[in-house]
């Protein structure tokens, strides 16, 4: 079954963008389609394979930080080629 993932990482300190950065480098190395905007991050793949990646990926983002929160959206369907026509 095929997913799409968005998520957002919001770091609570100071110093935000490197536990971002480092957590998006590291979704990019997954192989799984991933696309960006400055809100947010989606992935896109196969809901075992996302979802045991996202959960390696979002525990050792939460380690290297004191306090901090992910949302996340999934969709039942891969909408990596969704474009809109309006």
């Amino acid at each position: 079954m095929n997913v799409s993932v968005e998520l957002t990482f919001t770091p609570l300190q100071n110093e935000y963008e490197p536990p971002i950065s480092a957590f998006i480098k590291r979704v990019r190395a997954s192989g799984f389609t991933v696309l960006e905007n400055p809100l947010s991050t989606q992935v896109y793949g196969d809901y075992d394979g996302v979802m045991h990646m996202l959960t390696k990926e979002i525990k050792n983002s939460l380690s290297n930080i004191d306090i901090g929160l992910f949302q996340m959206k999934i969709v039942k369907t891969d909408r990596s080629s969704y474009v809109a026509d309006f």
